[in-house]
């Protein structure tokens, strides 16, 4: 394990003449705002600066997404936070759709999204369209039960005459 020396020795000023440090710049402050600044993992597992614009103070950046289904008969638009997952996503069309997260598909620019990723990293911004589609094979149980269903409701004739 290797030592790092204080910030106060590391970036002291060579030459008495100079008492501001290099240049007229106080090194100390520097390292005092950089020990100021805010990291964060990334979902990729990355450790990065969290961006912050000039007036920000935890604000939750949100973006609206317009989902469409496969036809264009029905649009909805989603208001929702920028690192969301498509999951988050599926559940709140759920809300507007009647169909369940597990029976959505999500489509972005060609590509069905998992429900583990997140918005901002597959590239979604601000009024972006995304596709919805109904999973084929929940439309198949669907449909094979409510055949099952007519056909139970039909009524039997008994083999056995008494």
């Amino acid at each position: 394990m290797v030592k790092i020396p204080s910030p106060r020795r590391l970036f002291r000023s060579r030459s008495k003449s100079t008492a501001g440090g290099i240049g007229g710049v106080d090194m100390c402050a520097m390292v005092a705002e950089h020990e100021r600044i805010e990291w964060e993992v990334r979902p990729g597992g990355m450790l990065v600066q969290k961006r912050r614009g000039p007036d920000d103070d935890d604000v939750v950046e949100a973006i609206l997404v317009k989902v469409c289904t496969a036809g264009g008969a029905w649009q909805h638009d989603v208001s929702i936070d920028a690192s969301a997952t498509f999951g988050d996503l599926k559940v709140l069309l759920s809300l507007a759709t009647g169909l369940w997260p597990r029976e959505q598909r999500l489509l972005y620019r060609g590509r069905e999204r998992d429900d583990g990723d997140h918005l901002h990293m597959a590239g979604v911004q601000d009024k972006d369209k995304v596709l919805l589609l109904e999973d084929p094979a929940f439309t198949e149980r669907k449909l094979r039960s409510t055949t099952l269903a007519q056909l139970m409701g039909v009524p039997c004739h008994s083999f056995i005459q008494v």
